[in-house]
């Protein structure tokens, strides 16, 4: 069946789960409005992202929660609840056993429907890398989960398709940071804070090597080569000292943007999903003709997993 979903983009605030909630709310009910059936925000959307680089295990254990018994699950309920629209959104999560864990849930009005924990954190030394793939079905849809860095690994995409997936949620916090990349770099906070008088210089970073320019390299490969609509979402302004440019976005399983956010107020864009282009798509005739007997043995050879972030690496050194 048809459906309509959003994806979204707001400026968040570090560690205040009150005012992102908030933010989370209001486009929640303009996106129900409007005929969505599910929204998506960024990675960490709830708790903020990036200033946990600079936190203690105690006070990462402080801002994360149990899921799904935490308040901000129960606070998505409500508003899933209210406004009849499945959300999906980000936060530190810790366990009993006070593991930490960056996750990303899908809540509508019943509850948690689904959780994932990131495969490959780096933000701070204290979280445990997630260890399954999440597939899950709402509203008649087979979905996916990947945070972004696990999506720069293909083998996670693909094997979140081969589990089922026909959508594939792909909340970030990315973009506009140093990189061994030809043109990377950040982006100068001071012009977010001109925007207003001079949204063209900040326009030309937003959308050039440094952001927009990047995602265009693999985002639109990841749908096109497994025949998935894939729902980007990304902070857009400051996370803690570092400028993020937004692009929300969503992929038809052609590889085509179909919706894109180009606001740099808080925001979201929305498309009409169905499942005929599934079928239509080229990847869907890739997919089928696979040949695992000539790769399983070299893609499932032992690998000892290496991660590298230069601009993490930078700013501590």
């Amino acid at each position: 069946m048809n459906i309509k979903i959003s994806t979204a983009q707001f400026e968040n605030k570090s560690g205040d789960k009150k005012y992102n909630l908030a933010v989370i709310e209001k486009l929640a009910q303009q996106a129900s409005a409007e005929g969505s059936g599910m929204i998506a925000f960024h990675e960490c959307s709830i708790t903020g992202y990036t200033f946990a680089r600079n936190l203690s295990k105690e006070q990462l254990l402080d801002i994360a929660e149990l899921i799904p018994e935490g308040e901000s699950i129960k606070r998505l309920q409500q508003i899933a609840e209210k406004y009849n629209i499945v959300i999906l959104a980000g936060l530190f999560e810790k366990d009993v056993d006070n593991n930490l864990f960056k996750a990303y849930v899908c809540v509508d009005q019943t509850g948690l429907k689904a959780k994932y924990r990131k495969l490959h954190p780096f933000i701070n030394p204290h979280l445990t890398p997630g260890n399954e793939y999440c597939v899950f079905e709402i509203l008649g849809w087979k979905c996916g989960i990947l945070i972004c860095y696990d999506n720069n690994i293909i083998e996670n995409v693909r094997a979140t398709k081969l589990l089922g997936a026909d959508i594939i949620f792909m909340p970030h916090v990315t973009m506009c940071t140093p990189s061994t990349r030809p043109g990377a770099g950040f982006v100068d906070p001071q012009l977010w804070e001109n925007r207003g008088e001079d949204p063209t210089s900040l326009r030309l970073e937003f959308k050039g090597m440094k952001g927009r320019d990047w995602l265009m390299k693999w985002l639109p490969a990841r749908a096109y080569d497994n025949g998935a609509y894939i729902i980007f979402s990304n902070p857009i302004g400051m996370d803690d000292d570092q400028l993020k440019n937004g692009c929300s976005m969503i992929i038809d399983p052609f590889g085509d943007i179909i919706a894109e956010c180009h606001s740099f107020e808080d925001s979201f864009e929305s498309a009409v999903i169905t499942p005929e282009k599934l079928t239509h798509a080229g990847g869907y005739r890739y997919l089928k003709a696979r040949r695992p007997e000539l790769y399983k043995d070299i893609i499932g050879k032992e690998h000892s997993s290496v991660q590298k972030v230069v601009w993490l690496d930078e700013k501590d050194s």
